[in-house]
């Protein structure tokens, strides 16, 4: 056992600070089962931590050895000086030697001189990843030819500085987020993948293994470095760590481009080539060809600048002093359209349906709430003293169809048909002029079925949780019925549209689904449409599974 850290030194706090997430034993063991093949392999970690790693390094490494007598050296890198004098005591403990060198792994001089590379590289967002730090990572990464944009985690360049470790033919082996399948800026780390392994394996989770972090993990295995290009990857499902001793074989997937997103990697091959035809075929097409997807208004302080009507009352403030808006939140937005009906209903429950927007003339009232304003501090806020007038919110047009963009279940288009105004908690979604009608009469109907959900699964993120998120670059690739589809279906459409929101509104999700996908995919063979919901069912559930599991 490892000897605990003082708190003064490290504490919990501390370690996600920087990125570090020990792991679990089950999985130390695996990847250096599969990445330690002969007894003189020699090993780097490149973020020793608690020494999980490396520990089970030397004990693999005793195993290849049998009954030789020689003590197993492995090296590695660790920021934090006391885990490199804790680690160094556990190898040591475990029977092995250790060189561990304490730095920052991104100024280390990469010498490709090591069979395998294996760890669990820190996890810090690019909230917190900033100035001199990521500065070295992004050169790091440019050592191997790959260009980060700032939007970029800390893992991403680890991943490519770990592979430049690496002799010809040599293993890597790696906890990741799972964003690498799906976040723009890992493209350029799947393709340096692809073009520079002899074959990439991917393990996925169906439970969280690290409940504290903010993300879900997977693990890399890439294999034959400067062997490649590979044109495909296997992709393997465990259930927790514990089940990677009886991992199944896998799955081998070809994308057409290493670069875009690998979420699609987890579905059945007959949903993808469903999902496809229905676009080649002209059936679906994307949100982007129906209109513009923006992302809402900010306030900078929405308990200041938004209002219930019987807070507006109490205030005071006048009509002219404030413009409607859908409340902050999602939640609302469940059913097929936003009407004034629904906002006043939701204004006379206590939410917040007016946004303050005074005139360039101030009422007594609104002046004595933008006094009350400065007093509280309101003007402060970042958004608020940036502006020309701190009180004076940025406004955007009402939306025709309002976007949810974080999901418990999937992302929900409602037509705006009350014309409020929308704040940053949802997408606006504005149609082309030529189907504008239509679009407002019928996609957020239409959109309710399975090749849609599916859709949104693969073009959104899963975050903590079991949401799904979608950003609006995402949503224009969303695919939708396209116009053609909506107009040749319109009558059914329309017929259906009392009882699917009657359904929406008691909650029934599937069973509106349903009835879309025998109007929407009516021309699909029914094993195709069964290929479709079972598809978006998996990713929906092992989004919601992990979410369970990190409560």
């Amino acid at each position: 056992m490892s000897p605990v850290p003082s708190p003064v030194v490290d504490s919990p706090t501390l370690r996600k600070a920087r990125g570090a997430f020990f792991t679990p034993e089950e999985i130390t063991r695996f990847v250096a089962a599969w990445a330690l093949r002969d007894q003189d392999d020699r090993v780097l970690e490149p973020s020793a931590g608690d020494a999980a790693f490396l520990v089970a390094a030397v004990d693999r490494l005793r195993g290849l050895a049998g009954a030789a007598s020689a003590v197993p050296q492995v090296d590695a890198v660790e920021i934090h000086g006391e885990s490199v004098r804790a680690a160094s005591a556990r190898v040591a403990a475990t029977g092995g030697r250790a060189d561990i060198r304490e730095a920052d792994f991104f100024t280390v001089d990469p010498q490709p001189v090591y069979d395998a590379v294996i760890g669990n590289p820190p996890y810090i967002r690019y909230q917190g990843f900033t100035g001199e730090q990521r500065a070295r990572a992004q050169r790091a990464a440019l050592r191997g030819g790959v260009s980060l944009n700032g939007l970029a985690s800390s893992w991403a360049a680890f991943t490519i500085h770990s592979s430049l470790f690496l002799k010809p033919g040599g293993r890597l082996g790696l906890v990741l987020p799972a964003e690498l399948l799906t976040v723009n800026y890992a493209a350029p780390v799947r393709r340096y993948l692809f073009d520079h392994f002899r074959s990439v394996d991917l393990v996925m989770f169906d439970e969280q293994v690290f409940p504290n972090a903010e993300a879900d993990a997977l693990l890399l295995l890439a294999d034959g470095y400067r062997q490649g290009p590979t044109d495909q990857a296997v992709i393997r499902s465990a259930r927790n760590a514990a089940a990677l001793t009886t991992l199944s074989p896998g799955q081998s997937w070809t994308p057409s481009d290493p670069s875009a997103k690998w979420t699609v990697a987890l579905v059945d091959p007959d949903a993808s080539r469903a999902l496809a035809m229905l676009r080649d075929e002209g059936n679906f097409t994307t949100l982007k060809a129906w209109g513009d997807t923006s992302l809402g208004m900010v306030t900078g302080n929405n308990t200041y600048f938004t209002m219930s009507p019987q807070r507006a009352r109490d205030l005071g403030l006048g009509r002219s002093e404030l413009l409607r808006i859908s409340p902050p939140g999602s939640a609302h937005l469940r059913g097929l359209a936003m009407t004034r009906q629904k906002l006043d209903a939701l204004g006379q429950a206590g939410r917040a349906t007016w946004m303050f927007y005074p005139t360039d003339h101030p009422s007594p009232a609104a002046a004595e709430y933008i006094k009350d304003g400065l007093r509280t501090g309101v003007n402060e806020a970042y958004k608020c003293r940036v502006r020309q007038t701190w009180y004076k919110v940025p406004l955007l047009p009402p939306a025709d169809l309002l976007l949810t963009c974080m999901n418990a279940d999937t992302p929900r288009l409602v037509t705006n048909s009350a014309q409020a105004r929308h704040l940053n908690s949802v997408h606006g979604v504005r149609l082309n002029t030529e189907v504008r009608d239509i679009g407002n009469e019928l996609l957020s109907l239409a959109s309710l079925n399975s090749a849609t959900l599916l859709s949104a699964e693969l073009v959104g993120r899963a975050y903590g949780g079991g949401v799904l998120k979608i950003e609006p670059r995402e949503a224009d690739v969303w695919a939708m019925p396209s116009l053609t589809t909506v107009r040749e279906h319109a009558a059914p459409l329309r017929e259906a549209k009392p009882r699917v929101s009657k359904l929406l509104e008691s909650g029934d999700l599937a069973g509106a689904v349903d009835t879309i996908d025998n109007i929407v995919l009516a021309d699909l063979e029914k094993p195709a449409r069964e290929a479709l919901r079972e598809a978006r069912a998996v990713l929906s559930g092992r989004r919601t599974s992990r979410s369970g599991n990190g409560r």
